[in-house]
């Protein structure tokens, strides 16, 4: 009888806790992609490395400009506009994000800061 009243309060403790882990926890602070200019979808580069390799040598023109585009269709994958994601880490060029809904959901990748909100 000494014991009851620790039982009853590990009890109570323990069925707060599993109540508790029932409702998923989600992103504290949520964004969402948006286009720019005449973009069609967002590109979501493996990590910042080739989005600045990509983005300087489609800013170069000519032949190298046209090398940029066809990098970026093969490294680079495309995100819907409006997709929501949840930022990892941010810098002035842009942001690692994760995929926090739609068909790309749990993808990770870096996305150019422009394309944030």
């Amino acid at each position: 009888m000494k014991y009851l009243p620790m039982i009853l309060m590990l009890g109570t403790l323990f069925t707060i806790a599993v109540i508790g882990c029932q409702r998923p926890i989600g992103p504290v602070m949520s964004h969402k992609l948006v286009v720019t200019g005449n973009q069609h979808a967002i590109p979501m580069y493996p990590d910042e490395q080739s989005y600045l390799h990509t983005s300087r040598e489609k800013q170069d023109g000519g032949v190298v400009g046209v090398v940029g585009e066809v990098k970026q269709s093969l490294t680079a994958k495309e995100i819907d506009d409006q997709t929501p994601v949840q930022i990892v880490t941010s810098d002035d060029y842009g942001a690692v994000i994760t995929v926090t809904d739609g068909p790309m959901k749990g993808a990770t990748g870096f996305v150019a800061k422009q394309n944030i909100d």
